[in-house]
């Protein structure tokens, strides 16, 4: 369902990706890791039309996003929980979302009690809402559209475990039923848990694509051996089986109680 070709991106004199092709198959959930200016970012733009790369091409369903007729449909998308509308309701950010999408407005309550923010989190403005709320609003308007692909850029960003625990179920879910989820991470303990391949990208060029199983086999290492390099450092060998540190764990917590 996601499909990416080559693609490449230079700002100036930088090149922020370079030559980046991997595949994100149905029924999978795909980890997309790499530590932070590793170019994830700036690819999960250029997959989602919002930014134009130098070379290659990116598609969903076999088209552009920028194709797509209703791409929220096709597609949810959270890219940057913060950028939600800090004077709105979180009933009312789904509710704006769904007319413009066109699914019935019963569907916001579902998306609100499936991410635990209905009752008084709901009513509340989203200006005062925690990270950890922004990000549980932000997958249920990703998910506002029943969409087949969910592209997600680091969601566990101020979930607490218990939050981080229920995201991996409710991704794992969303896949097994035949769905495609690629989420991006710079960490590997918060995408191994969930994640059935990995895309491993580093300088801005893919190190390494796969099972995470065949991977990981083995090692436990990999993102120091990644993440603490980068190209001009030291070589870094094209086998898809491959050594990184023990996971950092998140500290901030997801103060989604209301």
């Amino acid at each position: 369902m996601i499909t990416t070709e080559n693609l490449s991106k230079r700002y100036g004199a930088a090149t922020v990706v370079d030559d980046v092709s991997f595949t994100c198959p149905p029924g999978t959930v795909t980890g997309f890791l790499g530590p932070n200016g590793a170019g994830k970012s700036t690819t999960l733009r250029m997959l989602c039309g919002l930014s134009t790369p130098d070379a290659g091409r990116a598609t969903v369903a076999g088209v552009p996003f920028r194709r797509l007729p209703n791409p929220g449909r096709v597609v949810g998308v959270m890219l940057d929980a913060s950028a939600q509308h800090g004077g709105r309701t979180g009933r009312e950010t789904l509710r704006v979302s769904a007319d413009v999408l066109g699914v019935p407005r019963g569907r916001v309550d579902e998306m609100l009690d499936l991410v635990d923010l209905d009752g008084s989190a709901a009513r509340k403005r989203v200006g005062r809402y925690s990270l950890g709320m922004r990000q549980r609003l932000g997958l249920a308007q990703a998910l506002l559209g029943d969409p087949e692909v969910l592209v997600l850029d680091e969601p566990a960003n101020g979930l607490d475990p218990d939050g981080i625990r229920w995201m991996r179920g409710l991704l794992r879910q969303f896949a097994d039923g035949g769905g495609t989820v690629l989420l991006s991470s710079h960490l590997l303990g918060e995408v191994a848990a969930v994640a059935d391949r990995l895309v491993v990208i580093a300088g801005g060029t893919v190190r390494a694509a796969g099972e995470t199983r065949v991977l990981l086999q083995g090692h436990d290492d990999i993102e120091e051996y990644y993440f603490g390099l980068t190209a001009a450092a030291r070589p870094l060998p094209t086998t898809t089986s491959l050594p990184m540190p023990a996971p950092t764990s998140a500290t901030s917590r997801d103060g989604a109680s209301r």
